[in-house]
């Protein structure tokens, strides 16, 4: 049985001989006049006229003075007929190829073909070949599902072969793009602007998550990548300001889960003088508009469960869920108690464990069944210290965060503006911080002097792509093109290149 290594040997055989014949195997220059769809839809404008059409070849068949060649664009695919009395022959000057170099050829390949729009005596729309060119001759066999390439370590480690054999995974990622440009819509729409903010931070924060540190030669000191886009954003609503976003990475050192990657994308935006309420009917509209963009309908079904995302959502007061289900005073409870009710469900009890991070796993122990749509509001302040407290009950912030699917698909509120209030929250969380609780947030000084000068009045808002990985029904490292994997060389590469020094 043939192996990886004796196919490519066979392939360089044959890079070789196009060499000698004088034939560029990697030419910089090709040349298109139609996608291979609009060919197939726009038949009868198109028949007899002459396109050229380029891409990878899916399959050859050679009958004597016949051909079949299928080739495969981003579109779709087509069909090449090739005659030996029509296929002009070999010529050096242009880089073509005649019916006679074919066996050079292999599936893989890239090739650009010039003739007539037909249709074969089968009735299938065809391109008969005049002229043949190669553009890049591939050197590895492109695998496919029946050959066995279905190992899902195997597929993330080579996505872009992945995509090739798996259409459905590469129209994820258009999806994906489709996602997130709707999101930039809906927000240009409606007078947002976009700003980009540093990845690089002095100081992070804005989430409860663990940093990434790297170190800065210019500067020589550490630097965090950041963990979230909020305290630059709101640093421009104290500029002036009044609507503002960023679309980009983030990064949080910490585990894979099927919801959660070290790194991903994820948009936040600030509004100046609107408050929770006004985010609330926002992100609803906001929603609708993106999930219909980009999956062109709001009735899902995940995990079995239908959601119908086009009525209005519930809203959830945060304490009285708390209270119904553990009989616990989210206020009032002391963390004995907390971890009691932990224990008695099951859930881990770290010994770090404080009343804060104790009564949110309480929380999310409720969430994991929670269908939705339900907004969670009344949210304790222990647990959301940048938001600005409910003037009805101080305990409480104004923040609002979407559950949907057994997940919190974003998070906003009031923006705190208050620098002594901000201060003294940053104190907590930095005591926290040093008892153990790694993600607890950093002091953030610079931040309590923007304050200091005055910020306005503002809902802020976040998102990541955790919204386009639960509405697809796929895990995380599913719902990236390239996710993270620990480092590793095949063996078929590591016996091809034994002079090589592969780490």
């Amino acid at each position: 049985m043939a192996t990886l290594k004796d196919f490519r040997e066979e392939r360089l055989r044959k890079l070789k001989s196009l060499k000698d014949l004088g034939i560029n195997p990697y030419p910089s220059d090709s040349y298109q006049t139609h996608k291979t769809l609009k060919i197939i839809n726009n038949f009868e404008d198109l028949n007899s006229k002459i396109v050229t059409v380029a891409g990878r070849i899916v399959s050859i068949r050679k009958f004597g003075k016949l051909a079949f060649i299928v080739i495969k664009d981003y579109s779709g695919q087509l069909q090449l007929f090739l005659r030996s009395d029509i296929v002009e022959n070999l010529d050096i000057t242009n880089n073509q190829i005649g019916l006679t170099e074919l066996p050079l050829l292999d599936t893989g390949d890239f090739i650009e073909a010039t003739g007539s729009v037909i249709k074969t005596k089968t009735g299938e729309i065809s391109i008969e070949v005049a002229r043949l060119r190669l553009l890049t001759k591939s050197l590895r066999p492109m695998p496919s599902v029946i050959d066995g390439f279905t190992n899902k370590e195997e597929r993330m480690r080579r996505r872009y072969i992945d995509m090739n054999v798996n259409q459905d995974v590469r129209e994820r990622f258009v999806r994906r793009s489709r996602f997130w440009q709707s999101t930039r819509d809906f927000l240009n729409q409606n007078g947002f602007l976009e700003i980009n903010v540093p990845v690089l931070e002095h100081t992070t924060g804005g989430a409860d998550a663990n940093p990434f540190v790297t170190h800065m030669d210019a500067l020589d000191q550490d630097f965090y990548l950041r963990i979230s886009h909020e305290l630059p954003l709101k640093r421009l609503i104290g500029a002036g300001f009044e609507k503002v976003y960023d679309i980009g990475p983030r990064f949080r050192n910490e585990n894979y889960s099927d919801e959660h990657l070290p790194e991903h994308v994820a948009m936040e935006w600030y509004w100046a003088y609107a408050n929770w309420q006004d985010g609330m009917k926002f992100m609803e509209n906001m929603y609708k508009f993106v999930l219909e963009q980009t999956f062109g309908t709001l009735q899902f079904n995940l995990n079995g469960n239908d959601i119908d995302m086009s009525g209005q959502w519930e809203v959830w007061d945060y304490a009285t869920v708390i209270k119904d289900r553990y009989e616990i005073d989210v206020y009032n409870s002391s963390l004995d108690e907390v971890k009691k009710s932990l224990a008695d469900n099951k859930l881990e009890v770290e010994q770090t464990e404080n009343r804060a991070r104790g009564i949110d796993k309480l929380w999310k122990n409720i969430r994991k069944d929670v269908m939705g749509p339900v907004w969670l509001i009344n949210t304790p302040k222990f647990i959301s210290p940048l938001a600005k407290s409910n003037p009805d009950n101080e305990q409480t912030v104004q923040r609002f965060q979407p559950v949907i699917a057994g997940s919190e698909l974003g998070n906003g509120f009031s923006e705190l503006n208050d620098p002594i209030d901000q201060l003294n929250r940053f104190v907590q969380q930095q005591n926290m911080r040093e008892a153990g609780d790694e993600e607890a947030m950093m002091l953030d000084i610079d931040f309590v002097e923007m304050l200091e000068y005055g910020m306005p009045p503002a809902c802020g808002w976040g998102y990541s792509e955790r919204v386009f990985w639960i509405f697809e029904g796929v895990t995380a490292r599913e719902g990236v093109p390239f996710p993270q994997l620990r480092s590793d060389i095949d063996s078929t590469t590591r016996e091809i290149y034994p002079d090589i020094k592969l780490t």
